[in-house]
């Protein structure tokens, strides 16, 4: 037997005894959703196989973020390279400049 959050008091006493289904003539606990019992009673208790399953989510997730970590530090290694060799070429430039304007103005 499906449950779903539609239905009200049906099945057998079986059926009832695993999950409480909402009267939609009274309030419920669960903040009045509609939502039975059943699925509440799920969501508590994961499966082994979500368990697994997010076991292999959290174990990918791990994994990505060392990468993202991995690729983030050589990105900054390479920026701080560039930034030296920028500097220093900066250096050679204006030392250039103050000679050249040393050498025109004793002319």
């Amino acid at each position: 037997m499906a449950v779903t959050g539609e239905e009200t008091e049906t099945g057998t006493p079986t059926d009832l005894s695993a999950c409480h289904l909402r009267n939609p003539g009274t309030s419920s606990s669960q903040g009045g959703t509609g939502i039975t019992g059943l699925s509440a009673f799920s969501s508590k208790q994961p499966t082994t196989d979500s368990i697994h399953k997010r076991e292999i989510r959290l174990l990918k997730n791990r994994e990505a973020a060392r990468e993202c970590r991995r690729k983030k530090k050589e990105y900054v290694r390479c920026l701080e390279n560039r930034v030296a060799i920028l500097e220093k070429q900066n250096k050679t430039l204006i030392d250039e400049l103050r000679a050249m304007k040393e050498m025109y103005r004793h002319e």
